[in-house]
């Protein structure tokens, strides 16, 4: 599937589908329905990439933090806003739009100690399965890929809210985080401190900002 070359709507599956995995996923209890209201947002979106950040911040030499994103990707969204649990999503990422705001930083990111753009163009999250965590809370379970090493994550995600713009175009906003350990996807180059600390952190932490417009809403 290359979602940067053809467009694809994203169909509700019959039943979700959660497959084998080597460890199995934290267990999770919703802890409470989910708001009537929000069986009208039920249907299909996209990530709207001028209101949207998908970003990730990282320890640097153990006193500071580097911040960056990526400026292009793709996304197939549904929400159901009935029975949440039936919702998916889908974003595939360029690498090699990675932008921390220093030239030499990023070229260093896109080489082969890091994301080696080059091999590996993309990367992609796919969710398998989404429950309900608290009011307006959801935790989506799914899988990261990067550099061909795929493994499962859990996002926590708030829900914002939900508006029609002036022209007439809905949208929803979403805030979403999850912390990694990069060396788990092959994301290993690192150099030591003199005080015996690595100068790049191998916890990174991924935050999506969404803002989604509707693209084909459920009648």
């Amino acid at each position: 599937m290359n979602l940067f070359n053809r467009a694809a709507p994203l169909r509700r599956p019959a039943t979700p589908a959660v497959p084998q995995r080597p460890a199995a996923p934290p267990a999770f209890t919703p802890s409470g329905l989910p708001d009537p209201g929000l069986a009208a947002l039920t249907g299909e979106w996209m990530i709207d990439p001028a209101h949207s950040r998908i970003g990730f911040s990282v320890r640097h030499a153990m006193v500071t933090t580097v911040r960056g994103s990526f400026a292009e990707y793709k996304s197939r969204l549904y929400f159901d806003g009935r029975d949440p649990a039936r919702s998916q999503a889908e974003i595939v990422v360029s690498t090699g739009s990675v932008d921390t705001g220093v030239e030499q930083r990023d070229a260093h990111l896109v080489g082969r100690d890091f994301l080696d753009t080059a091999t590996f163009p993309r990367m992609r999250f796919a969710s398998t399965a989404v429950q309900l965590a608290g009011n307006d809370v959801y935790r989506m379970l799914g899988d990261l890929t990067i550099k061909d090493v795929t493994r499962p994550v859990v996002l926590e995600l708030t829900y914002i809210g939900h508006v029609t713009d002036p022209f007439a175009v809905e949208r929803v906003g979403f805030d979403g985080t999850t912390t990694i350990d990069r060396s788990e996807w092959g994301l290993t180059y690192n150099s030591r401190l003199a005080e015996g600390g690595a100068m790049v952190s191998e916890k990174v932490r991924l935050q999506f900002d969404i803002a989604a417009i509707r693209t084909m809403p459920t009648v």
